[in-house]
């Protein structure tokens, strides 16, 4: 019987066979049910897209010999699983969705590598988790639509579901104290707020350019707009919102200007964000715990009146009037970015729906001496981690409801450094293969990690 195939992330379940299949001279890439995706995928092997002339619309008809066919069908494993069944004639791809289809072929292609043979077995495949992320700030340094296009591309090879764009924030100390000198940048540009962008932002067209690619890649957009601390671009736009007469990146928000400002940012353009969520940041904020958490519910509603669901960065544990969730909205999901702000430990007996970012264990920080200035632990992760492993021996139970996902990040702090966005994609790219498979299927690689990477390397450089 063969042997699973070797994927990144690995196959969940495989059934071995006996004897391959091979793409050859006739074979096509079919389907009645996703003709788009079947038509790239087709591209992407180099052979002919074929019309299935109503063939297959789910089970196992459909195609000939040689033919790649995507079909939808039930898998009985959630709306990003998919099958895959490699028969000596044909290889038939089904799942619920776009999505499953989507990574059913991203599987296929490392199957089938360089020489178009791939092993004849049934696999069943999904994830673990729902949330398979990475967020990236742009705020602190711009990155180009080419990039983020690319790294939507890289996040879809292997299977990350969630791209949050952190869209505005500001160098974290002002030269000599000077709030007014400080770099900052808001990078959505929109006429009805003029002077607010930077002038490296994001149209309405290059958004939706990220949204069509993140569609064809099966990757959700997560937008952050930063309030009501990193917020020195909302108050440079607008000097009078500020803490301590302007002189700050905090929102005064004794001042009711400042919350309706950042409503307004929100009203303008949460029609562009195609994505269930959007998120409001709300973390580090010191003037005053009881205004900030009024800011805290006002923003969740608003979003909600919006049509999304409201995320967060963790504070309650040391920014709440009482150290804990009492009083604050429940219904808004929370990245758990630091044990001391609320990590799982202070989430203990809440039913905040989480997103581990834990800073210690999942952020990078390009050149810095703190976080992981050259990149994250690629070994360590993969002997070690899994999104209910968080930092200081506060890990959930793997099978905690509560908990969504990971989300690993990279922040550029640095404003002044002279790296640029090739450094951020070569140090998204070291370890995104092994963060994957933790995401994905858990610890069940069953590679060493120097051949774990180098079989993740040549992934991304493609058969």
């Amino acid at each position: 019987m063969n042997e699973r195939p070797v994927v990144i992330p690995a196959l969940q379940q495989w059934t071995g066979g006996t004897g391959a299949f091979r793409l050859g001279s006739g074979s096509r890439v079919v389907s009645r049910d996703a003709p788009e995706l079947a038509r790239r995928f087709a591209a992407e092997l180099g052979v002919p897209y074929g019309d299935t002339g109503g063939g297959t619309g789910g089970g196992t008809g459909g195609g000939t010999g040689g033919d790649v066919v995507l079909a939808l069908a039930e898998t009985g494993r959630g709306s990003e699983s998919y099958r895959l069944e490699i028969a000596p004639e044909r290889v038939l791809v089904e799942a619920p969705g776009a999505a499953g289809l989507f990574y059913g072929t991203r599987s296929l292609l490392q199957i089938l590598g360089a020489d178009g043979r791939a092993p004849v077995g049934v696999a069943v495949d999904w994830p673990n988790y729902p949330v398979r992320g990475y967020m990236l700030d742009v705020g602190r340094r711009f990155v180009t639509p080419a990039m983020i296009h690319r790294i939507i591309g890289l996040m879809g090879t292997f299977k990350l579901n969630e791209l949050q764009l952190h869209l505005n924030d500001n160098e974290i100390e002002p030269p000599e104290g000077d709030w007014s000198r400080a770099v900052s940048a808001f990078r959505l540009r929109s006429d009805a707020f003029p002077g607010l962008a930077a002038a490296e932002s994001y149209t309405r067209a290059d958004w939706d350019g990220f949204e069509d690619a993140a569609a064809a890649h099966a990757v959700t957009i997560v937008p952050e707009i930063d309030a009501p601390a990193h917020a020195r671009a909302f108050i440079a736009y607008e000097p009078s919102i500020g803490h301590d007469g302007g002189d700050s990146d905090h929102l005064d928000l004794a001042n009711p200007a400042a919350t309706k400002l950042v409503k307004e940012v929100f009203e303008e353009f949460v029609p562009w964000f195609r994505g269930p969520a959007a998120h409001f940041g709300a973390d580090e904020y010191y003037q005053s715990k009881e205004l900030w958490k009024r800011f805290f519910n006002e923003m969740a509603a608003h979003l909600r009146s919006l049509g999304k669901q409201p995320r967060a960065w963790g504070g309650f544990t040391r920014l709440s009037p009482t150290g804990d969730t009492a009083g604050f909205d429940p219904d808004v999901v929370i990245n758990s970015w630091n044990n001391g702000f609320y990590g799982p430990e202070g989430a203990e007996g809440d039913a905040y729906p989480l997103i581990n970012s834990n800073d210690d264990l999942l952020y990078i920080v390009p050149e810095a001496d703190y976080y992981h200035g050259q990149g994250l632990d690629g070994a360590w992760l993969h002997e070690h981690w899994e999104p209910h492993v968080f930092a200081g021996g506060q890990s959930l139970d793997p099978d905690d409801p509560r908990l969504l996902g990971a989300m690993p990040a990279l922040w550029n702090d640095l404003v002044h450094a002279t790296y640029g966005e090739e450094r951020m994609y070569e140090l998204i790219e070291d370890t995104v293969g092994v963060l994957a498979q933790k995401m994905w299927s858990g610890s069940t690689s069953g590679l060493p990690y120097a051949e774990f990477r180098a079989r993740a390397r040549a992934v991304v450089a493609g058969p």
